[in-house]
């Protein structure tokens, strides 16, 4: 029988909460549900309004993977769900609003996936988005170099950007911005990305071609377009351990020497809480938004 609890006057099913999904370290089902539930404080404000993409591992990260963007069967009818604009028509995607959405969201067992807008006004962008990913033998450690010479190229746009890991091999820069569409943060972001390539030839690429990666870090900038997402900050990784896309200080990544450095587990994440609040709480506040150039 499928258990019932109630949480926060809703009843939400739980099911398999003892099924291991990272063998490596044991971590199960009901250990996901707690993350999320006992994370509620800080990955709430940063789901909140804002349509959720789901990315899905039921069996673990070496079982079945995949994207579900529409509203799920069977979602209870309290979950609140938006209308979105998609390039071949709007579609119905849900909006991660309480804590009971949320534990019911992660009984799917899932990645939490969010676009740099909110539903309220998907024409405009509030959120400017870098990922910065390593292409072997280049790591973590290269892509802490790039963020540093971003952070400060960004500054002198008046924009203040902030650092998580992404969770798995790399690193995200994000900024609140305001005053432009996701068509003009893409050119934006791409434009900076293009001058950190020349400024930084023989360590950055802009492009997504495979054969120009190795060695160096590609500074994805096209997660800025309107129909695109990136996985929200402390959302869980379907990795072979239960990493998390954690914020990190600047000091953190001005001081990174080494791969492992910056890799948080869920477990990790109720103490760095505890110690910095939340790093990227600034982003909620609109008005530090910068305008985009």
């Amino acid at each position: 029988m499928t258990p019932i609890t109630d949480v926060e006057g809703r009843r939400v099913a739980l099911s398999n909460l003892e099924k291991v999904l990272y063998p490596e370290t044991g971590f199960t089902k009901g250990e996901l549900v707690h993350y999320y539930a006992t994370s509620a404080e800080v990955l709430l404000p940063h789901l909140r309004d804002r349509a959720v993409s789901f990315l899905r591992y039921p069996d673990g990260p070496d079982g079945q993977v995949f994207f579900t963007k529409n509203v799920p069967p069977g979602t209870p009818e309290w979950v609140t769900t938006a209308e979105v604009p998609r390039s071949e028509g709007p579609a119905r995607m849900v909006v991660v609003q309480d804590l009971a959405s949320l534990v019911w969201a992660a009984n799917l067992v899932t990645e939490f996936h969010t676009h740099q807008w909110l539903v309220q006004a998907p024409e405009e962008a509030d959120r400017l988005v870098f990922d910065l990913d390593p292409g072997a033998p280049a790591t973590i450690v290269h892509c802490c170099e790039v963020a540093l010479w971003l952070r400060e190229r960004l500054a002198v746009d008046g924009i203040e950007a902030y650092a998580k890991t992404a969770g798995s091999k790399g690193l995200h820069l994000l900024a609140g911005v305001r005053g432009g569409s996701s068509e003009r943060a893409s050119e934006y972001a791409k434009a900076l990305a293009v001058e950190a390539e020349r400024a930084m030839p023989r360590l950055v690429v802009h492009r997504m071609t495979r054969s120009l990666r190795p060695g160096k870090v590609f500074v994805d900038w096209s997660q800025n377009a309107g129909r695109k997402t990136t996985a929200a900050p402390y959302t869980l990784r379907a990795r072979r351990v239960p990493l998390v896309s954690a914020p990190v200080t600047w000091e953190e990544v001005a001081g990174c020497r080494a791969p492992g450095q910056l890799e948080f587990l869920a477990g990790d994440v109720a103490a760095r809480v505890q110690d910095h609040g939340d790093l990227l709480a600034p982003l909620l506040d609109s008005g530090r938004s910068a305008s985009l150039p």
